[in-house]
C-alpha cells in the first residue's frame, strides 16, 4: 500500500490559528480542501509566524529584493528565516506540491503587491513559494485548487 502524501499549505487557509498580519480569517471553505484536510494530507505553514513576526503585524510587501513594512522597515530575515522553515518542513514531509495564500509576499504563488502600499498587484511570487519553486516543488494558489487536485490524482494514478 501507498503511503499518503502530502500538501504544504498556508496556515491562513488552513484555519484554526490567528496567522495572518490583520489577524483576519481567511480559512479555505473549497470541498477539495476540506477533503484533504479530513484525510490528513495537510501540513499547515506560516512562513511569517515562523520567522518571528507578530500576530498582527504590519502590512509588508517586496520591494526590489527586499521584504520592507508601509513605514519602510527591512523585515526580509524574517521573511527569509520563515522561507526557510516552509522549505524545511515540505523536504521533512515529502510533500507533494504546496498550496499557499495568493498575493501575500511570503506565499504569493502567481500575485503579490507591488510595493507601493497602493493595493495594486503585479505578478509575482512570495519569498517562501520562492524558495519552494527553487527546491522543484509545485506550488499552487488558492485559486487553482481543482489544478492541484488532478496533480495529485495524476501523481496517485503514476505510483501505483
Amino acid at each position: 500500500m501507498m503511503k499518503m502524501r502530502k500538501i504544504l499549505v498556508s496556515q491562513c487557509l488552513y484555519g484554526g490559528k490567528t496567522v495572518r498580519y490583520d489577524g483576519g480569517d481567511t480559512t479555505e471553505t473549497n470541498p477539495i480542501f476540506l477533503k484533504w484536510k479530513k484525510e490528513g494530507r495537510l501540513i499547515p505553514v506560516c512562513p511569517e509566524v515562523f520567522g518571528g513576526l507578530p500576530v498582527p503585524r504590519p502590512d509588508s510587501q517586496r520591494v526590489d529584493g527586499k521584504v520592507l513594512t508601509g513605514s519602510g522597515k527591512d523585515v526580509t530575515a524574517e521573511y527569509i528565516k520563515g522561507a526557510r522553515e516552509a522549505l524545511r518542513l515540505a523536504k521533512e514531509n515529502d510533500i507533494i506540491f504546496a498550496v499557499m495564500k495568493q498575493d501575500s509576499p511570503s506565499c504569493g504563488s502567481r500575485f503579490i503587491y507591488d510595493g507601493t502600499f497602493t493595493d495594486t498587484k503585479i505578478s509575482g511570487q512570495g519569498l517562501a513559494v520562492e524558495y519552494l519553486r527553487n527546491a522543484g516543488y509545485r506550488v499552487f494558489g488558492e485559486e487553482s485548487l481543482e489544478q492541484a487536485e488532478a496533480c495529485l490524482t495524476e501523481y496517485e494514478r503514476d505510483e501505483t
